[in-house]
C-alpha cells in the first residue's frame, strides 16, 4: 500500500509511517491525535484516516478500538480490538506497526487490508470481531463490525489479511 496524502497540509507523517512523537506529547509534529486526513492509494482508492496513540502488539492491519479517555478527556489512546460483545466502540485499522508510546495512521474508511483469524470468507459480507486485533466472516451475536464489510477472502492480498471496505466503523453495542 503506498497511500498519499491528499489533505493540503505541509509535513503530513506518511501514511505507513510511526512516530515515537506527537504534538500532544509537546512536541513540533505536524499532525497531532484525532487529525483526520484523505488520502490515495493506487490499488485500494481513497481512504480516511485518523492519527492515534498506538498500542503493544500492533501489526500492520491489526484492528484496534480507540475511545480511550482520561476523566472525561480523550486521549486517542488505541486497544487491540477484543473479541468481546456489545463492546460499542469505534475500531480503525493499523498502518504501521504502530507500538505502545508511539503515534501513527489508523484508517476509519475505504477499502483496508485487515488481519484475520484465517475465516474470513470471500465477500460482500459481514465481518465480526475474533479477537487480539483481527475479524472474522464467522457470525456471533453482538460482535458484528458495523459499516464494515469483506471484499477478499482471507488470503487476498497477503496470508491472514483480506481486504475490508470500511466507512467510519464501530464494534456493535447490542444484540438486536
Amino acid at each position: 500500500m503506498a497511500y498519499v496524502p491528499q489533505t493540503a497540509q505541509l509535513g503530513i507523517p506518511p501514511i505507513a509511517s510511526t512516530l515515537a512523537q506527537s504534538l500532544a506529547a509537546g512536541k513540533s509534529v505536524p499532525a497531532k491525535l484525532g487529525d483526520i486526513i484523505k488520502a490515495v492509494d493506487p490499488v485500494y482508492g481513497v481512504g480516511e484516516f485518523i492519527y492515534l496513540l498506538g498500542v503493544a502488539g500492533t501489526v500492520v492491519g491489526s484492528l484496534v478500538t480507540w475511545n480511550g479517555n482520561a476523566a472525561g478527556t480523550p486521549t486517542y489512546q488505541t486497544a487491540l480490538a477484543p473479541a468481546t460483545a456489545n463492546l460499542a466502540q469505534p475500531v480503525a485499522v493499523a498502518m504501521s506497526a504502530n507500538v505502545a508510546n508511539q503515534y501513527g495512521w489508523y484508517q476509519i474508511s475505504g477499502n483496508a487490508v485487515v488481519a484475520t483469524n484465517g475465516t474470513l470468507a470471500a465477500g460482500p459480507g459481514p465481518v465480526y470481531l475474533a479477537g487480539a486485533g483481527q475479524v472474522t466472516s464467522v457470525a456471533v451475536a453482538g460482535k458484528q463490525v458495523v459499516n464494515a464489510q469483506n471484499v477478499t477472502a482471507t488470503g487476498t492480498p497477503a496470508a491472514n489479511q483480506a481486504v475490508v471496505e470500511i466507512q467510519r466503523p464501530f464494534a456493535q453495542g447490542a444484540i438486536t
